[in-house]
């Protein structure tokens, strides 16, 4: 990667290459722009010492990528909404964006060199280290396109077809590798998934495709305790107040495959007693948007509503 990041030549850098964004053009700057090359986000603050210290580090960086990837930084004081929907909750942190969504990302200010790796991955992931040579892995992008639209349409067996494909080339692949897990976890196979999570390098543990994956997992081995929806529906309409039997229909709604309900239910749990048993309802929750994933339409609503709640 070494080779990329430097340049056989000196190229002219691209004149959106670093910019400030805000939240009403963070789709265009960020999810859009990541279409065609991966996006950095550098979430930060005025008042943030170690922001300032990191901030030189990941824009030299980037710089010697020469295009191969963008960085875009924000200021969370003035963009307090979008921070909350992403759950920033400390900073510096910094979010890979590839393909419209999140594949990567780290905390606090780290050396130099870890930016470096950082940049390798993401570069590798975009299908850059391969393509100087015009190989297989040139086509590892346009894969990952076909399996999102398979999951977005539902056809689980085609994106694993895709997504072993993928393994076919790169064994490691972070993102084919979770995406695997994935479709065991839809048919129920919880020990291959956890078998394919195994494989996953311990640098790529918190990768959100992988972190989304665990999520699934852990709510799926919780779910098969969950009594019926029925039963748990008409327990909580007799006692309102019985804040445990609402928590376990939201886990029989999610067992059920009833997400919206189950979200439903946790939202207006949070609005009765937010702080219930160490604010349990509002862990679920967030534990059910790790599990559906960053850019599901019903974790972005969800998110939306929660903020809501918690600064009404």
């Amino acid at each position: 990667m070494e080779p990329m990041l430097k340049g056989a030549a000196p190229q002219a850098a691209p004149a959106d290459l670093i910019k400030d964004s805000d939240q009403t053009k963070f789709a265009k700057d960020v999810l859009e722009a990541s279409r065609t090359v991966p996006v950095i986000v550098d979430f930060w603050a005025p008042w943030c010492g170690p922001c300032k210290q990191l901030q030189p580090a990941i824009e030299k960086v980037v710089k010697a990528a020469n295009g191969a990837v963008k960085l875009v930084k924000i200021n969370i004081d003035q963009n307090q909404m979008l921070a909350q929907q992403l759950r920033i909750q400390s900073i510096p942190a910094v979010y890979a964006f590839f393909g419209g969504r999140p594949v990567d990302g780290f905390m606090g200010a780290v050396p130099e060199s870890q930016i470096k790796q950082f940049v390798d991955r993401l570069v590798q992931a975009a299908g850059g280290a391969p393509g100087a040579d015009g190989g297989p892995g040139d086509e590892i992008p346009e894969l990952l396109e076909h399996a999102k639209a398979a999951v977005a349409q539902n056809d689980w067996d085609l994106a694993a077809r895709v997504y072993s494909e993928i393994l076919g080339v790169e064994p490691t692949h972070v993102a084919a590798l979770a995406g695997m897990a994935r479709y065991h976890v839809q048919h129920g196979d919880l020990e291959q998934a956890k078998e394919l999570l195994a494989q996953v390098p311990a640098k790529d543990k918190t990768n959100p495709d992988v972190v989304t994956v665990q999520a699934s997992i852990d709510l799926a081995e919780k779910a098969k305790e969950a009594g019926p929806v029925d039963d748990l529906k008409a327990k909580a309409a007799a006692d309102p107040k019985d804040m445990q039997a609402r928590l376990d229909l939201t886990m029989a709604y999610w067992a059920n495959n009833q997400r919206q309900e189950a979200i439903d239910e946790l939202l207006a749990m949070i609005k009765a007693d937010r702080k219930w048993n160490e604010e349990a309802a509002r862990m679920q929750l967030l534990k059910f948007f790790e599990a559906l994933g960053f850019s599901d339409p019903l974790a972005v609503d969800g998110r939306k509503r929660l903020s809501t709640v918690l600064f009404s």
